[in-house]
Order: structure tokens, then C-alpha cells, then sequence
């Protein structure tokens, strides 16, 4: 993979799955504009390969003021990747509007319109990634709205990639499994036996562990590269195996 004088605008690029996502364009090559609320952390924000622009997609957001910061930074842009999102659990007995709205503006909406105002840019071989979820294909207890997000990021990736191929464009999603993240270990440490629970989600993935961050930036450096060149419209599942494995009994 070879993205050397690529810019790259990753949201929420500064922590979890997005950092490993920029961490590995930078690897490659990459100078890269990270859009979140928060700002970057030390590092981050001491390379001169990254830039920043505060965003919260929760809200009304500039979407172009947020893709002209990126041609202001490093004078083009060539990748997009949707990486900002959030989750709720609710039962649906107990669904709140308010989260529903929340969950589809950040998941969904966002990602729609940040590819319309990098479309200008991202004419002729520019590609455009969204981080999508198996839980776009399946789904866990109380995640009814994640879900519906996810599973509509999947098959809108589908839609942007038959338009946007007219304008020389690849759409392409991920879909990862479970991802070591503080989201994942604070799951594993409120259980009464933390280590039980920890080789149980191992026993889960044929591969034998669980993802991490740089799973999905490998994945997702691989779809924004010329190797994927012939490659668009696809949900790339990133699971370790886990959504291919049927569950025995115990």
C-alpha cells in the first residue's frame, strides 16, 4: 500500500479505531486532517503530517468548512473516511427520539454530506471509506438504532459507489467486529470474573483475539489505495472470523 502525497480527512481520527486508521496512513505516507469535537492529543498534535478541525457531527455541522480545512492544511484532499460514530443501548421498549436523532445524525447523515462536499476535491481517483459494523449485518441486545444506522451506512456505501463512480470515485465500508478499545476493556472489567470473560470473547474468533485499531487502518489503507483500485460498493467485514463461526453448544 502506497499513499505517499495523500490527504486523508478521517473523522474521529484521534482515538480508538480512527487512530489506528491515521496512525497506519502516516506509515504509508499520508498527511492527514483529523475532524472530531475533541482536540488532538500531544502527539497527534505534534506532527506536522496532521491537522485538526474541531466538528461535532451530533449537531448542524459546516460540513464544507470541514473539508475546506483539509485544502486550507495541505492544499488537496484525495481520501474520505467516515470513522466518527456513536452507540446507545436502549431497550426499544424505552427508545428515546432524542438518541434515535443523535445516532443517525453522527452515523449516517454525516458521512452523506461530508462525501457531497468532498466530492469537488476527490474527483479522479479518490475514494471514499466508511466505517460500518457487523452490526450491520447482525445485531446485539438494545442496539436497535446502531444497527439501523450501520445497516443503512452499509447499503448507502452501496448507493454512493454506483453514483460516484460517474465522477471517478470509490466508495467502499468496513465492517468490524469487536475491537480492542476503553469501550471493550471497561466491558471486561465490570464482569465477575474479567478473565473468564476475556477468554470467552477470544474463543468467539477463530483467529484467536480480538481486533485491533490497526486492523481496520490496514483495511481501510488497503480500499483507499490505488491495490483497490477495481474494488467499490463493498462492505469488508474485519471480524477475526467471528460472524463466519456458528455457535455450539456449550
Amino acid at each position: 500500500m502506497d499513499l505517499r502525497n495523500r490527504v486523508a480527512l478521517v473523522t474521529g481520527g484521534g482515538r480508538g479505531i480512527g487512530r489506528g486508521i491515521v496512525e497506519v496512513f502516516l506509515e504509508q505516507g499520508a498527511r492527514v486532517l483529523v475532524a472530531q469535537r475533541s482536540p488532538l492529543d500531544a502527539e497527534l498534535a505534534a506532527d506536522a503530517r496532521v491537522a485538526h478541525v474541531g466538528a461535532d457531527f451530533s449537531r448542524d455541522t459546516d460540513f464544507t468548512g470541514v473539508v475546506d480545512s483539509a485544502i486550507a492544511a495541505f492544499g488537496r484532499l484525495d481520501i474520505l473516511v467516515n470513522c466518527a460514530g456513536v452507540m446507545v443501548e436502549r431497550d426499544p421498549a424505552d427508545a428515546v427520539p432524542a438518541e434515535w436523532e443523535q445516532t443517525m445524525s453522527v452515523n449516517l447523515r454525516a458521512p452523506l454530506f461530508l462525501t457531497q462536499a468532498a466530492l469537488p476535491h476527490l474527483a479522479d481517483g479518490g475514494s471514499v471509506v466508511n466505517i460500518g459494523s457487523i452490526e450491520g449485518l447482525g445485531a446485539n441486545p438494545g442496539h436497535a438504532a446502531y444497527a439501523a444506522s450501520k445497516g443503512g451506512l452499509h447499503a448507502m456505501t452501496r448507493a454512493l459507489a454506483v453514483d460516484l463512480g460517474a465522477h471517478g470515485v470509490r466508495c467502499n465500508a468496513i465492517a468490524p467486529g469487536w475491537i480492542e478499545s476503553d469501550l471493550s476493556e471497561k466491558y471486561v472489567a465490570s464482569m465477575d470474573d474479567p478473565e473468564a470473560a476475556r477468554a470467552e470473547l477470544h474463543r468467539l474468533h477463530p483467529v484467536g483475539r480480538l481486533g485491533r485499531p490497526r486492523d481496520i487502518g490496514q483495511a481501510s489503507a488497503f480500499l483507499a489505495s490505488d491495490q483497490a483500485s477495481f474494488i467499490t460498493g463493498e462492505v469488508l467485514v474485519v471480524d477475526g472470523g467471528r460472524t463466519a463461526k456458528l455457535p455450539t453448544p456449550a
